[in-house]
């Protein structure tokens, strides 16, 4: 059983076709798979970078609710991304990790690559860390 299934998924996650691979609840690790959809792309047949940010945000912000085991999410509060290569549509595959967690901010770092583990884009970010109370629950 993992945290995910206390939570009803967000409509960003559904949109972006967001699946738990795995959960290190003691470090704060996740991995996760997207899909990127030939409707997220630019004129160029590229997943539009907003939609790489949607990704690696999605890719960071479980990392909280895994660490604190259900009883926090995070807000974000800053997302930097590095593009380093093209993405064509198809499954994208993100690692998020917590660089540092305190009371109130955590410091999240991850990485998005494609089917063929092409790096992606990286992103850091810094997130208000927040009680689950409000969350929609199952």
């Amino acid at each position: 059983m993992s945290v995910f299934d206390n939570f009803l998924a967000p409509p960003c996650a559904k949109t972006l076709g967001w699946q738990l691979m795995e959960a290190d609840e003691a470090s704060g690790t996740v991995r996760v798979s997207m899909e990127g959809k030939s409707a997220f792309c630019n004129p160029g047949g590229n997943i539009q970078g907003g939609f790489i940010a949607a990704m690696l945000d999605d890719t960071l912000g479980p990392t909280v609710l895994v660490k604190s085991h259900g009883t926090h999410y995070c807000a974000t509060i800053d997302l930097n991304i590095s593009f380093l290569a093209p993405a064509r549509p198809g499954r994208f595959i993100g690692v998020g990790r917590i660089v540092k967690m305190g009371r109130t901010i955590a410091f999240l770092e991850g990485e998005l690559r494609d089917a063929e583990e092409r790096l992606i884009a990286k992103a850091t970010a810094s997130a208000r860390i927040v009680p689950t109370t409000g969350l929609a629950r199952i």
